[in-house]
Order: C-alpha cells, then sequence, then structure tokens
C-alpha cells in the first residue's frame, strides 16, 4: 500500500517578508495605487469581504517556492476578509485566504523594465489571476505596447482586451484612466467606473459637487429676487 503524501508545511505570512524591498522608482508607482484603494474604501465601506493590496508581497505555491512572493504594484481579492483575524495584513498568503486568488493585479511600468509584458504576465496566468493591468504611460513606445492594457485569462492564457474604461463583471468593478488634479496638478490616474463607464467619484468630490449645487442655486435665487426690484442681502421682514 502506498502511503499518502504529506501535506506540504506552508510557512505563515507573520513569518515572511511583507514585500521584496524593491523601491518603487518614482511616486506614481505608490501614489495611483493608493488611490484606486481610497476610492474603492468609500465605494465598498459597507463591504467586509475584500482586500485591495498596494506594494504587498503575494505568496503561492505555483512558483519555485512558496518562500518566493510576486509583488505587483497593487492587488485585489473579492472574498476575503477586510482584516484577516481582526488584523492588518503584513502580506498576503493564498493558503491563508481559502486558496482565493487575487482576481486583478497592476504593474506600473517605470524607466527600468521589470518584465511586466513577459515574465509577472506569465507568474500571473500560472496563480490564476483573471485581470492583469499593465499601465505604461511613459515607455509604452518602448515597448512596443498601449499605455493602457488590460488582459483577461482564457483558458490559461492572458488575452488583450479591447475598450476603455473596461468593465469587469466578475468583480463589478470597471477600470480607466482618467485626467484630473491631484494636490492642485493636473494628474492623468487609474480609477474606477461603472457598469454604463461612468466614473465613481470620491466623497471629497462629492462634497465639492454638491457645494457648487448649493452657489449655483443661491446664485440664480439671488438673481431672481434682484430682478423683483429687493435686495438679496437687505430683505424685509416676514410681519
Amino acid at each position: 500500500m502506498v502511503a499518502a503524501p504529506k501535506k506540504q508545511l506552508l510557512p505563515s505570512t507573520k513569518d515572511l517578508p511583507c514585500s521584496d524591498d524593491t523601491p518603487v522608482e518614482n511616486e506614481e508607482q505608490n501614489l495611483l495605487p493608493n488611490l484606486l484603494l481610497i476610492l474603492l474604501t468609500h465605494l465598498w465601506e459597507d463591504r467586509m469581504d475584500w482586500f485591495f493590496g498596494v506594494d504587498m508581497a503575494v505568496y503561492h505555491t505555483t512558483g519555485i517556492s512558496p518562500k518566493v512572493p510576486v509583488v505587483p504594484d497593487g492587488f485585489l481579492s473579492v472574498g476575503v476578509e477586510r482584516r484577516r483575524d481582526g488584523e492588518t495584513r503584513r502580506s498576503y498568503a493564498v493558503w491563508e485566504e481559502k486558496e482565493i486568488v487575487p482576481q486583478l493585479a497592476l504593474e506600473m511600468v517605470s524607466h527600468k523594465p521589470g518584465g511586466e509584458y513577459d515574465k509577472k504576465k506569465e507568474i500571473y496566468a500560472k496563480l490564476g489571476v483573471l485581470y492583469y493591468v499593465i499601465y505604461n504611460p511613459k515607455y509604452w513606445q518602448r515597448e512596443r505596447h498601449q499605455p493602457f492594457e488590460i488582459y483577461k485569462l482564457e483558458d490559461n492564457v492572458y488575452q488583450l482586451q479591447i475598450g476603455e474604461p473596461y468593465w469587469m463583471p466578475e468583480i463589478n468593478l470597471g477600470i480607466g484612466r482618467w485626467n484630473g488634479l491631484f494636490g492642485g496638478l493636473p494628474q492623468e490616474m487609474l480609477t474606477w467606473y461603472d457598469e454604463c463607464g461612468n466614473r465613481h467619484i470620491s466623497k471629497d468630490e462629492q462634497a465639492t459637487l454638491r457645494a457648487e449645487t448649493e452657489a449655483k442655486q443661491r446664485k440664480r435665487l439671488e438673481d431672481y429676487i434682484r430682478s423683483q426690484g429687493l435686495d438679496p442681502n437687505n430683505l424685509p421682514e416676514q410681519p
């Protein structure tokens, strides 16, 4: 009788590095994934079944060793606890997350190529990441690719998708680019969209839009009062 194979003993994330200690090469590599996280925290604040990691090690058993992680610039897992066992994560180990693989991985290309179009794509495909986004706003011509590309895993092979923003029905989110202001400076950003292609806006933007709407309504009212020969700042008291 052949003995059953021993179950592989896997390390705990408490004993594994939280990243690969590779420094980001520009501020956008840290800023843009964090903006996605902040917006998602607003959109899904009532949901406790998701996690978005930024520059965090993802440990898995489909590579050369479970102790060798892949470190996306950003990744999204749906179906896991927001805080595992009530604590913040240092890293993400698939075997500690009910075997749930991130459904979305994001890589941002910097001035030094990092294997985003080949090595990392192969890693994510083998891991089973459903959507792989490559953002390359500055060096896309060097790589002979487009500035924004999203791939979907079909029959274990990534297929380049068409359309932006791109809707991902499996996670009920769309993703794409948007030009706006951040800290008073123009900035192209990655952001979330709804199924109709409308950009999800943050709480700060919602507050600004409400204030602008109220100001317009107040001005229309004041203009109307003036048209009646009255001073809106000095209205007669009600009897």
